[in-house]
């Protein structure tokens, strides 16, 4: 059995350990202000029409999120858009972007959302969780629950990124 002092000894050489990773510094930024989309234009094919990518990694709500996508232009362009309007329209009620911010914020369940005086009465609430779930930008947790699916917090957030310039 080790001695007292010969445990003390390795828990010290332990915390000293984290306390150099936590104090460390940050990695430095990646050279240049288009970083992302210079490495975007080295993988596309030199006679291609050009591609988006969308990419991230958050932290909301105690949770981590990291997600990367991109498509070709003719990909987009040859793509079926007949069911881009009922998701969008989804996003475009005051109300359920209200919903949304504060189920990212951690009022994720109805009981907390009802106390919302600005959301309306409790059908309303229910009516708007019903649409934006169905557009899928919500899921229900059980129990009058909702989040946002781990493949959604990034094209939420990319969405209302462009919508607000």
């Amino acid at each position: 059995m080790d001695s007292v002092e010969d445990r003390l000894a390795a828990l010290e050489a332990q915390v000293a350990a984290l306390s150099e990773r936590h104090t460390a510094a940050p990695p430095p930024a990646p050279e240049g202000t288009f970083w992302a989309l210079d490495g975007l234009k080295q993988r596309l094919p030199p006679d291609g029409s050009g591609a988006v990518l969308y990419t991230g990694t958050v932290r909301v709500a105690g949770q981590h999120y990291d997600w990367q996508y991109g498509r070709t232009v003719d990909d987009l362009l040859a793509a079926d858009w007949t069911e881009l309007p009922s998701t969008l329209s989804a996003l475009a009620h005051p109300v359920r972007l209200r919903l949304l911010r504060e189920i990212l914020g951690g009022r994720q369940s109805t009981s907390e959302l009802a106390e919302i005086e600005e959301l309306g009465t409790t059908g309303q609430l229910h009516h708007h969780l019903r649409q934006i779930t169905a557009a899928g930008w919500l899921r229900s947790a059980g129990r009058g629950r909702y989040t946002v699916p781990a493949e959604r917090m990034v094209p939420l957030l990319a969405i209302l990124t462009a919508a607000g310039r």
